[in-house]
C-alpha cells in the first residue's frame, strides 16, 4: 500500500472510530479483532508453553509463538489489503472501517467518563466499580482521589498505545502495520507479564511490545503539551517539564511519557506507589502537583483527550494532504 493511501485510511479511520466507534451489536455477533487475536495468543500459550521446559526453552518458544501470531495476522491483512485496495474509494473506505476497529478513542473515552460519572452518582464505591473495568489494581485500595488518578493514569496511557500507536502504524503501513502493532500489543498485555508462568515465555512479546510503542509514546507526549496549549487551566509548559524531567523514571519506557505530559498539564501527580492484588509497586511519581485528583480532574484530562484525539486527526489528513500535493 503506497503512503498516500496509508494515510488516507488513516483519516478515514480516525473519523469513522470517533463517530461510530465499535457497535455493541456487531461485538455480540461476530466479536472483535482484539478477541480473535486473543483466541489465537491463548492457543499459543497453552501449545507452545509447556511447565517442562526450561526457562531458555520457553524463551525460544515465546520467539516462536510472537512469530507465528505476526505471520498469521499480518497475511490476514494483507490479503484484505490485496482485496480492497483495486475497488479504489470504495475499497479505501472498507479498508478505513476495518483500521478503525483497531482503534479505541471512543470506547476509552466513554470507559473513563464512567469514572467520573460513578463518583458523582454513586460516590466512592461508584468509582471503585467503574475503574475496575479499566485498570489491574486493587480497587479497594483506592480512595477517591486513589481513583481519579488511576483514571487519569488509564487514560493517558491508553490514549498511547490504544490510540496513537495503531494509528502511528495505520499511517506507515495501512491495515497491515496496524495489524500487527495490535497484534504484537494485545500478545504484551496477555502474556507479557513477570509471573512464574509468562517471565520466560512472555519475553518477546513484551520487549517487542516496547520497541514498537517508541515512537508513539513520544508523539502522543507531544499531542498532550499541543492540547495543554489550547486549553484554560492546563499548563504546556509544565506538561513539557514533566515529561523532561519524570519520564524516563517510570518503569516503562513509554507509559511515563504520556503520564507526566499529563500530569504537568492538569496539575497534579499520577502513577506512584500502586497495590495489584496484594503486592504494593513503588513506582516514581510522574508531576509535581497536588496527589488530590478528583472527579473534575478526570473531566478535565477528557478535555484534553478530546483536544488531543482532534490535533492527531489533524496531523494525519495534513500528512495525508501534503502526500499528494508531493505526488503530483
Amino acid at each position: 500500500m503506497a503512503l498516500s493511501d496509508s494515510l488516507l485510511t488513516l483519516s478515514l479511520a480516525l473519523a469513522a472510530e470517533a463517530a461510530f466507534g465499535y457497535p455493541h451489536r456487531l461485538y455480540t455477533w461476530i466479536g472483535h479483532p482484539v478477541t480473535w487475536i486473543g483466541r489465537l495468543i491463548k492457543g499459543l500459550d497453552r501449545s507452545l508453553n509447556r511447565e517442562t521446559r526450561s526457562f531458555g526453552e520457553c524463551r525460544a518458544a515465546g520467539i516462536l509463538a510472537l512469530l507465528i501470531l505476526l505471520t498469521m495476522t499480518g497475511l490476514a491483512a494483507w490479503i484484505l489489503e490485496w482485496l480492497f485496495l483495486p475497488l479504489g474509494i470504495v475499497g479505501l473506505a472498507l479498508l478505513a472501517l476495518l483500521s478503525g476497529t483497531l482503534i479505541a478513542q471512543r470506547s476509552l473515552h466513554e470507559h473513563v467518563a464512567a469514572v467520573s460519572e460513578g463518583l458523582r452518582d454513586s460516590g466512592l464505591d461508584g468509582g471503585r466499580r467503574a475503574v475496575s473495568m479499566i485498570v489491574g489494581r486493587n480497587p479497594q485500595s483506592l480512595d477517591e482521589a486513589g481513583v481519579s488518578r488511576a483514571a487519569i493514569e488509564s487514560l493517558a496511557e491508553n490514549f498511547s498505545d490504544g490510540i496513537v500507536a495503531p494509528a502511528f502504524w495505520i499511517g506507515v503501513g495501512g491495515l497491515t502495520g496496524g495489524a500487527l502493532y495490535k497484534a504484537a500489543n494485545t500478545a504484551d498485555s496477555m502474556i507479557g507479564h513477570r509471573t512464574p508462568r509468562h517471565e520466560a515465555f512472555g519475553w518477546a512479546a513484551a520487549r517487542f511490545d516496547d520497541l514498537v510503542n517508541l515512537p508513539a509514546s513520544r508523539l502522543t507526549a507531544l499531542l498532550i503539551v499541543a492540547a495543554a496549549a489550547l486549553h484554560q487551566g492546563a499548563s504546556a509548559r509544565n506538561a513539557w517539564r514533566a515529561v523532561l524531567r519524570d519520564a524516563s523514571h517510570h518503569r516503562s519506557p513509554n507509559a511515563g511519557w504520556s503520564e507526566a505530559a499529563m500530569a504537568g498539564a492538569l496539575g497534579l501527580r499520577l502513577a506512584g506507589p500502586r497495590v495489584y492484588g496484594d503486592v504494593r509497586i513503588e513506582d516514581r511519581w510522574m508531576g509535581d502537583g497536588r496527589a488530590e485528583a478528583n472527579a473534575d480532574d478526570i473531566d478535565r484530562a477528557l478535555g484534553l483527550y478530546r483536544t488531543a484525539c482532534l490535533l492527531l486527526f489533524a496531523l494525519a489528513a495534513g500528512a495525508t494532504l501534503l502526500t499528494w500535493i508531493i505526488a503530483r
